[in-house]
């Protein structure tokens, strides 16, 4: 199974989102776009959406976040076929864009170009890249994270920042219930197993002890 890590951020570095209704407008993108019917009118509220049981996926989201000007994915194509996360993409971005620009008065692009994507090619990048995409909220309150340099006394304050951000898969990965209908949690479930996924690792990770962590971080993409 192929996974990507897909970003992108706002035009100009701007926002785009402005408030927790758009961020659960988002949110709810990422669920009724990751279908390969038609989509629903853009410009509805999510209320107005009904469920779609012959709802068919085309890509596995197995972790998110999304920050104010830019979010991340970490998908797989269902089938393995790679045009099916052009397809998600393209409903994902358009169709927030078009509800953004309608609720704001804006017209033009709110995206930084198409988006981008990276194939996860080793385990080390299987290991820690959902670190990556779950850590980023930090940079709103320790941004030192990325550097490795927080301290010890501010370990506690870290891990509440984490637990009290809802615009990203981390909860559901830690058995509180958030968005769980988003994502695909089975094979990072197992990953998450396997390198210990819980305080421990991300302890090491914001505190500059995890060393394969520091070997890849310079590839990520802020």
């Amino acid at each position: 199974m192929d996974i990507y890590h897909v970003f992108n951020r706002g035009v100009e570095k701007r926002d785009v989102v402005i408030s927790d209704d758009d961020r659960m407008r988002f949110v709810h993108s990422l669920y009724i776009f990751n279908d390969s019917n038609n989509a629903p009118n853009c410009i509805s509220q999510p209320k107005q959406w009904q469920s779609n049981t012959n709802r068919k996926c085309i890509v596995r989201i197995h972790a998110w976040c999304l920050m104010n000007n830019h979010y991340h994915l970490l998908l797989s194509p269902v089938d393995g076929e790679l045009k099916n996360i052009s397809l998600f993409m393209k409903k994902l971005n358009m169709g927030y864009a078009k509800f953004f620009n309608e609720k704001y008065g804006r017209s033009g692009y709110l995206w930084q170009g198409k988006y981008k994507k990276v194939l996860i090619s080793n385990d080390s990048q299987f290991e820690y890249i959902p670190y990556y995409l779950h850590l980023n909220p930090l940079d709103y309150s320790h941004g030192n994270w990325r550097t490795g340099t927080v301290r010890e006394n501010e370990i506690n304050e870290v891990m509440k920042q984490l637990r009290t951000y809802r615009w990203s898969s981390y909860l559901d990965y830690n058995n509180i219930k958030n968005f769980p209908s988003i994502i695909y949690s089975e094979f990072l479930t197992k990953v998450f197993n396997r390198t210990g996924f819980q305080n421990k690792q991300i302890r090491q990770i914001i505190s500059g002890n995890s060393p394969v962590y520091s070997n890849i971080k310079n590839k990520l993409e802020k």
